[in-house]
């Protein structure tokens, strides 16, 4: 198995052509709201049990392992990996800021820094991540790929 950075491996799966020399960093916001308990969506955003079956951006991939240690200074690791085991990369990082059922503030190796923030309402939870955009893909391809997995998170949480 092949084992590479987060950015060649989307940048390896792109099906488009995009003129990555127009990129401009900035932030980027995806966001879904979950119909369940808010202790069941922070519990399942949180337990590497529950992080392994939504945390993948595709249903070609999956996620083979995770490392969750949720409190301010913790660390945190999954392996998103092609189930014919070609690719796989860790993405990872430290917290900065956890305020249970609320909010998680986290910053990658890279510097690029992530907030997701869980918000009651009506029996729901509005979940919205914000994240430094990377400068190796384009802006579309990395919001895709991040709503793809945050709908995941949401199919896993009300279907379980």
């Amino acid at each position: 198995m092949e084992i590479i950075g987060y950015s060649t491996f989307f940048q390896k799966r792109s099906i488009h052509n995009y003129n990555l020399r127009t990129m401009n960093q900035q932030r980027i916001t995806v966001q879904t709201t979950v119909s369940a308990d808010p202790d069941k969506v922070w519990n399942y955003w949180t337990q590497p049990e529950h992080i392994m079956n939504w945390n993948f951006a595709s249903d070609d991939l999956h996620c083979p392992a995770a490392d969750n240690d949720p409190v301010t200074g913790g660390r945190f690791r999954s392996t998103m990996a092609s189930k014919d085991g070609a690719m796989s990369f860790d993405f990872e990082g430290t917290y900065d800021e956890v305020a249970e059922g609320k909010k998680i503030a986290y910053s990658m190796p890279d510097g690029r820094q992530v907030t997701v923030e869980f918000e009651e309402e009506d029996n729901q939870v509005k979940v919205t991540e914000s994240f430094d955009a990377e400068q190796t893909n384009p802006e579309e391809m990395q919001r895709a790929g991040w709503q793809a997995i945050l709908d995941n998170f949401k199919n896993y949480v009300e279907k379980n």
